[in-house]
This record gives C-alpha cells, sequence and structure tokens, in this order.
C-alpha cells in the first residue's frame, strides 16, 4: 500500500468519524427531549448518517429487486463479507428494522451510540451461548410485542475468504418463533473494492440483490437445523451465480436478474 493510499484512508476514517460523532451530538438532545422513545426517528437520521459516510468513500448501492421492501414484520438476512456492509445495511433504510450487532463494536463510542439509539440488539460471542440465548429470547419477547422487523446474519461474522459461512441457527429460530417471512440479501462487493475485514475501501459499486421472501408460517422449531442448512445452498447458488455473471461466465439475464435501482 503506498503513502498516497494510506492518507486517503486516514482522511476517509477521520472524516467518517467526525460524521458519526456529529450525528451523535445532534441525536442525543433530540433522544433526550422524546424521552428515548422515537426509534424510528434515529433510525432514519442514522440511515442517512450512513448514506453521506458511503458518499465520502465513493461507494454507491445498487439494489435488484423485483418488489419494496415490505412493511409487515420481517426477519432479513444476508452475507457477511465485508466492513463495508454495516454501513450498507444502514443505508438500505429498511422499514421499522432493529439490527443485532457484535457487541465489540461498541468500543467504537459514536457507532455504539448510534446502535443504541436504533434499537440495536448487541450479541456476544458464540463462546457464551447461554448469554446468546438470553439476548435473543429478549429480542423475541421486544420484536413480537413491538410488530418490528430484525436484520441479522446468519454467518455470524464477516466471512473474507470469498466463500459463504457456515450459518448460525439464530435467525432462523427467531423467525421460525415470530413466523415472520424471511427476505434474504446476497450483498456483492467487488474484490477491487473490498476492504475485507479492514478499513480500505476504494471507490465504487456494492450491489445488494433482494430475493424473494421465504414463507416460515408452516416452519417448526425442531426444522430449524434443516431450514438453516437449505437457506444456506441458496446462498451457495445465488454465490455462484453472481460470481459467474462478474466473470463473464453468464448473463444477467439468464439467471432473471430484476432491475437495478441505485440508493441516494
Amino acid at each position: 500500500m503506498n503513502s498516497g493510499h494510506q492518507v486517503r484512508i486516514v482522511m476517509l476514517s477521520v472524516a467518517s468519524l467526525v460524521v458519526m460523532s456529529a450525528g451523535v451530538i445532534i441525536l442525543l438532545p433530540v433522544a433526550a427531549v422524546t424521552l428515548f422513545r422515537a426509534r424510528s426517528l434515529y433510525a432514519a437520521a442514522t440511515t442517512q448518517l450512513a448514506r453521506v459516510i458511503l458518499r465520502l468513500w465513493g461507494i454507491r448501492i445498487v439494489v435488484h429487486q423485483e418488489q419494496p421492501f415490505p412493511r409487515d414484520q420481517t426477519v432479513y438476512i444476508s452475507n457477511h463479507t465485508s466492513t463495508l456492509d454495516l454501513f450498507v445495511l444502514v443505508a438500505l433504510g429498511l422499514p421499522n428494522t432493529r439490527f443485532f450487532l457484535s457487541g465489540f463494536l461498541r468500543k467504537y463510542v459514536p457507532l455504539g451510540i448510534l446502535a443504541y439509539l436504533m434499537g440495536t440488539f448487541f450479541t456476544v460471542p458464540q463462546n457464551r451461548p447461554a448469554d446468546r440465548a438470553r439476548i435473543f429470547m429478549r429480542a423475541d419477547r421486544i420484536l413480537r410485542r413491538t410488530g418490528e422487523s430484525v436484520y441479522l446474519s446468519p454467518e455470524g461474522g464477516r466471512i473474507s475468504t470469498g466463500e459463504i459461512g457456515p450459518f448460525n441457527k439464530g435467525s432462523f429460530h427467531l423467525a421460525t418463533s415470530l413466523k415472520a417471512p424471511i427476505v434474504p440479501m446476497f450483498l456483492y462487493v467487488p474484490p477491487a473494492i473490498d476492504p475485507g475485514m479492514g478499513f480500505n475501501a476504494m471507490a465504487g459499486s456494492v450491489h445488494v440483490y433482494v430475493k424473494p421472501a421465504i414463507e416460515t408460517d408452516l416452519w417448526r422449531i425442531e426444522d430449524v437445523e434443516k431450514n438453516k442448512e437449505t437457506t444456506r445452498d441458496m446462498f451457495v447458488d445465488w454465490h455462484r451465480d453472481i460470481f459467474g455473471i462478474t466473470h463473464g461466465e453468464r448473463s444477467a439475464a439468464s439467471i432473471g436478474l430484476p432491475t437495478a435501482v441505485e440508493v441516494r
């Protein structure tokens, strides 16, 4: 990495921190006045902050979907390959949606405060199963009461190997309990702009492929493992299709991709 590239990363990282910090400074008094009860307002503001940060880095979001995101309670899931994913997902402005996020990220204080205001469920590592179970049970109670949607990645962490990683059961258990449809999204970050586990993102377009909803009305808790693996197989197929397009092995028309719309 040359010095000019390093300077760019440092400057944009500082600018991103400034944007998030300014958002916190503005939102905290608003939250205090509204008694921390206007979650949708804080989420809408954070969506705009995420879009500003992505524009600073020269990142565009191109969404491929056949219909708008649903207004009814939904469990959104996606693959998780990059540091960019968090900002892309928030920038999508998923309707009335909370997020699951690693509690580790609260060490980035402005990010942690914004996530808290959005009603984020903070998770703990897989080696603390009892704590994770309590977090998911609490999320289930809140979502059942509020009717809100939720996003979480079944891969758990970033998988930067260029493959679809193993899926955890949490999102499928939650969807089964809530009887809420799952809307899967495949995120494609081109290798040329992908920062992977780091922060050195380059300018370019991230593509979000929104797939048809998976109905869970007839799902049973005892079938969570099977449904998890069936859904992962779908992601593996989408991964193959998208990479086939990017490498010129097949056309978008051959797999029926919907119209692309850029998020602004």
